[in-house]
């Protein structure tokens, strides 16, 4: 059976199980009737049910898991592992495909090696630039990989009824995509005022995936008390926005889903690790990634990087595991994965320990995909196409004066290793009314540009935490509408980053005395590269470098500046309106 024709539950694909032939032969191969393809012999099982490890012998059957025990079965071809520990294919329950600014085909690369044999991505990245049509482009592209890439029909396009996006999906658009194959149900719905105050327009969309026994994602930053109560219950089931131990407890108490993230900006592993330890959040937790960029993956792994923090933390092997795979299997529908054990997918990763997870080899329906992290697997070309949509109104230096009318002014502070924000009032210089760069405080301009209808709407507004003493930082990535964001110390500098996004199509840029100094090229939507992911994160080695070289010392400079338009996430945002203050839910006169 090919990738293309492999089903993914609960998708609308056929089941391989409406194969009588194939339920035939892999009932003889479990009884010994007949060999198996493949026997996997000497390893030590993780049994994701008991929680124990023991030694067994695997035996594979038209890529689907026929028997697992201490047997003597016959098979054409016998694979001894020595003693390695065997566990099923890692799953990330939630990720930004785009965040990783990979073509699928890319990203597999990436990944496949460290273990992860699955994902689930909610693209409403792509869905906010282009829309039904950009979502439907990644689920082309994705097919026929070593590597199962579900999506989550997009909640909140745009996040809010009020940003300039370019595109609106409603509940025609989701209730369409949740009849596509591999759509799950809808993705994280971030519009949390919207739910609190029971807007139709969100509900309806409720009220669509739910008719499809669809489950539904959350997005509850800071969300507490009878607000969370009610937030949940509309039918939200997972969130991975808990960033203390305190809200782990809270969302776990009311059966969500503790999607613990440990991405490139937001770091929430540490805080919530001794919940884990401890067994607190019983069966309610999954790891996630969420957002996460390729020099990360290259550098730290995976799923797999983030077992080996947990079990150093406390955690037993097994149930580390058993929370990287059965756990968002189960979650989302995924019958027949998760486990080893007879009648699930043979996705399988052979490792050295059960402490490192390093790897040694892995399986994708029972065929080897990787070995010792090489990519053994030739997927067919990303299908993409590339049309330019950075559209920019003419734009001079002049754009970017900020006139205040006061001595103080609300700011946004930058939280390192965290994607909320804070607000405070800051006293600011000013020359001849206007905002001006003092060199002696890390405080410079923020403008979020709109970039796909050519308006000419800036928001302006001012940033603390960056660190940068000079030049400017610019992307065309900007969560979740993605219009232009830029940063900088001086007029020229932030113009020569728009100007350099909108010729490129998009992506990441560094400027200085009106200069570019470096750039990563994203001309897919102004989201994901078109290249290699060896060349995409030498790129990204390079604005990175040249970020610090500006002063900026945050470990993800891009990362954290993609987050600092986006409305949903409290404290303060930057939009193409202004300044707005999430937790008031108003814009900010300055």
């Amino acid at each position: 059976m090919s990738r293309d024709q492999r089903p993914h539950p609960p998708s609308g694909e056929s089941h391989a199980a409406s194969n009588l032939d194939l339920l035939r032969r892999r009932i003889r191969v479990a009884r010994g009737l007949e060999p198996a393809d493949l026997l996997l012999t000497g390893g030590q099982v993780v049994n994701i049910f008991t929680q124990r490890v023991e030694p067994a012998e695997i035996i594979v059957a038209d890529g689907w898991i026929a028997g697992v025990g201490a047997q003597d079965w016959p098979a054409h071809q016998t694979l001894a592992l020595a003693g390695r520990a065997v566990l099923p294919g890692l799953i990330d329950a939630h990720l930004h495909l785009e965040s990783t600014l990979l073509a699928p085909a890319e990203l597999a690369r990436l990944i496949v090696p460290h273990g992860t044999t699955a994902l689930i991505s909610d693209s409403h990245e792509v869905g906010n630039v282009l829309g039904v049509s950009g979502i439907e482009m990644l689920l082309a592209a994705s097919r026929g990989l070593p590597l199962d890439l579900f999506f989550m029909a997009p909640s909140c396009v745009p996040a809010t009824a009020w940003e300039e996006a370019g595109a609106v999906l409603g509940p025609l658009e989701v209730r369409a995509l949740l009849t596509r194959p591999r759509v799950l149900g809808l993705a994280e719905v971030m519009d949390v005022p919207a739910v609190l105050d029971g807007d139709p327009r969100v509900l309806e969309k409720f009220r669509v995936a739910l008719a499809h026994h669809r489950v539904v994602d959350g997005h509850a930053p800071a969300l507490a008390g009878r607000d969370l109560m009610a937030y949940a219950a509309v039918g939200i089931r997972s969130d991975h926005e808990a960033t203390t131990a305190e809200e782990g407890r809270a969302r776990a108490a009311l059966g969500l889903l503790v999607q613990v993230r440990e991405g490139s900006a937001a770091r929430n592993l540490d805080a919530l690790l001794p919940l884990l330890a401890a067994g607190e959040l019983g069966d309610n937790w999954c790891l996630v990634s969420d957002d996460v960029l390729p020099d990360d993956l290259r550098d730290h792994g995976h799923l797999d990087g983030l077992l080996r923090r947990v079990v150093a933390g406390g955690v037993p092997p097994a149930c580390a595991v058993r929370h990287a795979t059965l756990v968002p299997a189960r979650h989302y529908g995924l019958t027949d994965r998760g486990a080893v054990a007879p009648g699930y997918r043979a996705d399988l990763v052979v490792v050295e320990d059960l402490r490192d997870f390093r790897p040694h080899l892995v399986l994708k329906d029972g065929q080897i995909v990787a070995r010792e992290g090489q990519y053994l697997t030739e997927g067919p070309p990303s299908r993409l196409d590339t049309v330019n949509t950075v559209r920019l109104a003419p734009l001079a230096e002049s754009a970017f004066r900020l006139p205040l009318r006061e001595e103080t002014c609300p700011i946004i502070r930058v939280v390192p290793d965290q994607i909320v924000t804070r607000r405070e009032m800051q006293p600011v210089r000013r020359v001849e009314g206007c905002w001006s760069f003092d060199p002696g405080r890390d405080l410079v301009l923020i403008a979020s540009i709109e970039r796909h209808r050519a308006t000419g709407r800036i928001g302006l507004g001012l940033v603390g935490g960056l660190g940068l003493r000079a030049g400017a930082l610019g992307s065309s990535v900007a969560h979740d509408s993605h219009n232009l964001i830029v940063a900088g110390a001086e007029a020229r500098d932030l113009l020569a980053c728009a100007r350099s996004l909108a010729e490129s199509g998009g992506g990441f840029v560094v400027s200085l005395e009106g200069k570019v100094r470096a750039r990563l090229p994203l001309p897919l939507a102004g989201l994901l590269a078109l290249d290699d992911a060896d060349t995409v994160c030498h790129q990204l080695q390079e604005v990175n470098q040249a970020a610090r070289a500006l002063g900026c010392s945050l470990a993800s400079p891009f990362g954290t500046l993609s987050f600092l338009a986006l409305p949903v996430l409290p404290e303060i945002r930057i939009t193409t309106r202004g300044l707005y203050d999430v937790l008031a839910q108003r814009f900010l006169p300055l």
